[in-house]
């Protein structure tokens, strides 16, 4: 058997070719130092770092809370979970014409028609003049007013944010109308309930009906220049004032997340793992290469996952939402 190698002709100062093996041939005849396996994937983690980890012992971890709410400041509360919400039955009473029902039954029912619609900036929600078909309550983001200046011209008569509501008057007035144009500033969440689901409610809560009935026939309680209905205040009292009791109330429907699985199935043939095993074990490496994958899957859902993550999860009045382009020192004065 005859082995060929290539050669490489060197040549003297004389002009005389001396041949002699190329170093291209003795590299491959060579032993080499490798290096292991490289992965470029990997992060610095520290996020995983930071965070609190709490152990949890089976498949379901539940956030229990306070039920929180504030009657009277004229703001709709919502209850946030992730990127959904719903509203507070209870909070329901803000509204004028919901002001004095007491059967919680009723507000849950109530509540429970309302559906999340998530607006683009410039998503025109009411127009002016159209019959008002439905309730909005905003959970996060600013609304423009826009109607008729003093001298009829098209100007910005105010704007609304997260807590406020409109639509309410459709309540007690069929036939009312939109008074102004309503259009998305920046991205914005509401909840909504339309006319038909309304009807659908009252047809059910003859009681609801016919109290609706009442407050719109009664006249309208005092007002100040704000718009804010009076207070009757009575200085000084006499004798012992009796104490109602009390007790903390939980959240009905606490979050409750399940556990969330990154896995994969890993398979390495024995005849790599036989042939191919000596300097490094084949299957050594091939096991911590998948293992930092799934570490960098699992930073990776900690932020971008719908369920969980951080930026869907984020509390509505810490994020800011900016009229165009990157916060403004006066978005970050209104986040504060």
């Amino acid at each position: 058997m005859t082995i060929e190698m290539p050669v490489s002709t060197e040549t003297n100062g004389n002009g005389n070719g001396r041949k002699s093996l190329s170093t291209a041939a003795a590299h491959k005849l060579a032993t080499t130092t490798k290096s292991e396996p490289q992965m470029q994937g990997i992060s610095s983690r520290w996020l995983t770092r930071m965070l609190p980890w709490t152990q949890v012992n089976g498949g379901v971890y539940r956030v229990n809370r306070r039920l929180t709410h504030t009657l009277g400041n004229g703001e709709i509360e919502f209850v946030i979970e992730g990127s959904q919400a719903r509203v507070i039955p209870q909070e329901l009473r803000e509204l004028r014409a919901l002001h004095n029902v007491d059967d919680d039954d009723i507000l849950r029912a109530l509540a429970d028609r309302f559906e999340q619609r998530d607006l683009e900036p410039g998503t025109v929600i009411a127009e002016f003049g159209n019959e008002m078909n439905q309730i909005v309550l905003i959970v996060h983001g600013k609304l423009a007013k826009i109607g008729s200046g003093e001298y009829g011209e098209q100007t910005m008569l105010g704007l609304l944010a997260g807590g406020n509501f409109f639509g309410d008057e459709c309540i007690t007035d069929p036939s009312a109308i939109w008074p102004v144009t309503v259009k998305a500033v920046t991205k914005t969440t509401t909840l909504v309930m339309p006319r038909q689901a309304l009807d659908e409610v009252l047809d059910n809560a003859p009681a609801l009906r016919e109290q609706l009935s009442r407050v719109t026939a009664a006249a309208a309680r005092p007002q100040n220049k704000q718009g804010e209905a009076a207070i009757e205040i009575l200085s000084g009292h006499e004798g012992e004032p009796q104490l109602d009791g009390t007790f903390v109330d939980y959240d009905a429907s606490p979050r409750e997340y399940e556990l969330s699985l990154a896995q994969s199935v890993l398979r390495v043939h024995t005849r790599v793992a036989d042939l191919f095993n000596d300097p490094m074990n084949q299957t050594q490496q091939q096991l911590r290469l998948t293992i930092e994958a799934l570490y960098e899957r699992r930073e990776h859902d900690l932020v971008n996952s719908p369920d969980f993550g951080l930026l869907h999860n984020c509390d509505l009045k810490q994020r800011i939402y900016t009229e165009s382009g990157p916060p403004t020192p006066d978005d970050m004065d209104e986040l504060l």
